[in-house]
């Protein structure tokens, strides 16, 4: 009896090797994969291809680069229409005897346009009021003479619009339609104060206006 209990005893698993079965059960399968496939392979590459990001890069270079032709060409055309100004227009519409800042500033817009493309100046003076009932229009006229002999000008075209009722901007598209002008100047300040209306001036004035800014 005593031999037959010790073969009953060898054939049971001992209690380690037990515990180290159901380990090994219990363990979790991890697949195997070959990596050549996986860093290689670039149709199972986890990374987007590099050709569409090219692709992106030479459109937006090609889209740059026409936008950049059509910014050469709009210049092209701008400084084409300048050098066909032969005779410029200043008008003044404030009653300041030394002039405002923007008056100045179209005086000296006016005179560096003129000497580089070698126009003809005329300048208009407008005033709802008569010339009696202006005591500085004197000083207002030397004003202007020595602006203009500033930028060049000794010798301009003056001409006084006063006392007649009507709109600075319909004088000015007059006086534009009658000397067969190329360019009016005027400064922004101008229409900010109401001397003249910015609306009217696509109806009244048949030439290109430059409107500076303040």
């Amino acid at each position: 009896m005593a031999f037959t209990h010790s073969l009953l005893s060898l054939s049971q698993p001992s209690p380690c090797a037990a515990t180290a079965a159901a380990a090994d059960a219990w363990r979790p399968t991890v697949p195997t994969r070959r990596l050549a496939s996986t860093v290689y392979s670039p149709s199972s590459s986890p990374f987007p291809r590099a050709e569409p990001a090219i692709a992106v890069a030479t459109l937006r270079r090609s889209k740059s680069k026409a936008r950049a032709q059509m910014h050469e060409s709009g210049s092209a055309l701008a400084v084409d229409a300048l050098t066909s100004v032969k005779h410029v227009l200043l008008p003044i519409t404030d009653r300041n005897p030394f002039l405002s800042e923007g008056t100045r500033q179209a005086a000296a817009t006016t005179t560096a346009l003129a000497k580089k493309y070698g126009a003809n100046i005329t300048v208009v003076v407008i005033d709802d009021k008569p010339k009696e009932s202006i005591p500085e229009h004197d000083a207002q006229l030397s004003s202007i003479r020595w602006h203009l002999s500033e930028g060049g000008f000794k010798e301009f075209g003056l001409m006084e619009r006063l006392g007649e009722g009507k709109m600075p901007t319909a004088v000015i598209g007059e006086i534009a339609d009658d000397l067969n002008l190329d360019l009016v100047v005027l400064s922004m300040e101008a229409i900010h104060s109401k001397y003249v209306d910015g609306n009217l001036l696509a109806e009244f004035i048949p030439c290109p206006v430059l409107l500076l800014p303040l």
